[in-house]
């Protein structure tokens, strides 16, 4: 996909019934007009108009780029190797 990224959100919630810990992951598609975002960066978005059937998001600003060594840890899996 040009000029869209997919940044997922991951939060932790009380369950209501059994009190465990669970984790939620949201996927929100948004606009990256200079094709900025890489795998891994921290980002902060704002809301847009719409811009196509799931991207009502903008990449504003990233925080803090990911590390730029070839062992990425994706989905907070650590990296295989070494």
């Amino acid at each position: 996909m040009d000029k869209t990224i997919v940044v997922s959100v991951t939060r932790r919630v009380r369950d209501a019934r059994f009190h465990k810990f669970l984790t939620r992951r949201l996927k929100y598609k948004a606009h990256d007009e200079k094709n900025v975002g890489k795998i891994g960066d921290l980002v902060e978005l704002v809301e847009a108009r719409p811009m196509s059937k799931t991207k009502r998001w903008r990449l504003l600003r990233t925080i803090k780029n990911a590390v730029d060594s070839g062992d990425v840890a994706i989905n907070n899996t650590p990296a295989k190797g070494k």
